[in-house]
């Protein structure tokens, strides 16, 4: 997808993965009983921080990463009918790698 959103500082923009809405025992899951997603890719990340010195600080995360994040962070928009997350790279608890 290529995305035209170009976060500033340490942010980054996120696309949610939605959880599965069956069950495992086959029950199908309303919209308001579904828990908020805490999981998603980046699409996007801004240049980061500066430091003291007013030198940039790279971010961790990148784009293309997976990430865990904290359930109630960021900012939802809408952008080209998907629902976008816009976090704090501090809002970030993890990045899923693949063994």
């Amino acid at each position: 997808m290529a995305i035209s959103i170009k976060p500033l500082g340490n942010r980054l923009v996120v696309e949610p993965i939605e959880q599965e809405e069956v069950t495992a025992g086959g029950i199908v899951l309303p919209e308001t009983a579904k828990e908020k997603p805490q999981k998603g890719n980046v699409l996007s990340v801004g240049p980061g921080d500066r430091n003291d010195k007013g030198e940039r600080v790279p971010m961790d995360v990148g784009k293309g990463d997976v990430v865990l994040f904290a359930k109630y962070s960021g900012t939802e928009i809408k952008y080209d009918g998907k629902k976008l997350l816009i976090l704090r790279e501090s809002d970030v608890l993890a990045i899923f790698t693949e063994k």
